[in-house]
């Protein structure tokens, strides 16, 4: 991009990323001043969206588009909620400072490649350290919490002493009037990285009170190499659905119905190989890694050797044979299944032959 103004910077994740060597595709601009009207006098430019409110504008620039935010200052008059926007045009100092941690606050120069750095964010992270930038952190936006579980993991990064301290004292005094979906996002984002580091730590950091107020242990056994070879779409609830209670989250019919076939679970009896495969074929792929943290060894018998056993034959197969469709077509495919789930190398004119001897032939 080659976009450069003396008030225009890269703030946030991208310059941090940039000083880590990590690849980074969110570009986040801001203006020091107000970047709509900046925005309105550059050549070339179409205007896309303006948010008047936030002094955000995204234009199209050489067949790009791109986010540009006004430098702005804002206030929580609901804490654990949403801020609300309090002066837009602020200096630049008065933006980084609203900002989650100081690895996070650090801008860079369009024109000049000159890095500002106002709360020692290089420092932290030469020293790999997390730390917010005032004491009311956690107090005005909770989910910073979970962001920063999220950092320690994803970078190898430790919260500073007084930082740690701040997140314990609010664990053990949390205000559960907070934003679930601001929540939700985050924890979206943290276990979506699938480290089973971060599940250790929100359970025995006591983080995940910030989600349930009952009790919670870590299960024992690490189901995050199940995720990683089976890729379910939702990894996150995964791990989040264990907790006794999140029906504070504002979730999905989709994750709903995981958390909800997981519970039923619980109650499932699993006599032989036939049952296993009969109670997870037809649930979600998320609801049975759930099970793992109750019974690995079922869980890993059915996706390891049951889940892709299927029957050659179908309705057709049975017409030709002169049988007329009728619910008992259903117990010959069960009863064929089972056969070849104690026999996986049954070919199809096996499998006739059963349907034969099923139905008397």
């Amino acid at each position: 991009m080659n976009l450069k103004d003396k008030n225009l910077y890269y703030i946030g994740g991208v310059v941090r990323d940039e000083i880590l060597g990590t690849p980074n595709f969110d570009i986040d601009l801001t203006y020091n001043g107000n970047a709509i009207e900046f925005a309105k006098n550059l050549p070339d430019a179409e205007i896309v969206q303006i948010n008047e409110p936030f002094g955000t504008i995204r234009i199209k620039l050489a067949g790009q588009e791109i986010d540009i935010a006004s430098t702005r200052s804002e206030i929580y008059p609901q804490k654990g909620h949403l801020p609300v926007v309090d002066k837009i045009g602020c200096s630049l100092k008065e933006d980084v400072m609203r900002r989650d941690f100081t690895i996070n606050a650090m801008a860079k120069s369009t024109l000049t490649d000159e890095i500002i750095d106002y709360t020692g964010g290089l420092k932290d992270i030469k020293t790999k350290t997390l730390r917010v930038l005032h004491d009311n952190s956690f107090i005005d936006d909770p989910t910073r919490i979970v962001r920063m579980l999220k950092f320690a993991v994803r970078f190898g990064f430790e919260p500073d002493s007084h930082t740690k301290k701040l997140q314990d004292d609010y664990l053990a005094d949390i205000n559960y009037d907070m934003s679930y979906k601001r929540l939700k996002k985050e924890l979206i984002e943290t276990f979506n990285l699938n480290k089973w580091s971060a599940f250790e730590r929100f359970a025995k950091q006591g983080i995940y009170k910030l989600v349930s107020e009952q009790n919670f242990e870590q299960p024992k056994y690490d189901f995050s190499s199940l995720i990683d070879r089976f890729a379910p779409d939702n990894c996150w609830i995964i791990y989040i659905g264990l907790l006794s209670d999140i029906s504070n989250l504002p979730l999905t019919k989709a994750e709903k119905q995981i958390v909800d076939e997981f519970n039923k679970l619980k109650c499932a009896k699993f006599n032989n190989n036939f049952e296993i495969y009969k109670i997870f074929k037809n649930i979600p792929l998320e609801s049975v890694i759930m099970y793992s943290a109750i019974n690995p060894e079922i869980v890993e018998k059915y996706l390891n050797e049951l889940k892709d056993i299927e029957i050659s034959i179908d309705g057709n197969d049975l017409k030709t044979l002169g049988i007329e469709p009728s619910p008992k077509y259903q117990e010959c495919f069960d009863y064929i299944l089972e056969k070849k789930i104690q026999n996986i190398n049954l070919t199809k004119d096996d499998e006739i032959k059963l349907v034969k001897e099923f139905f008397g032939l």
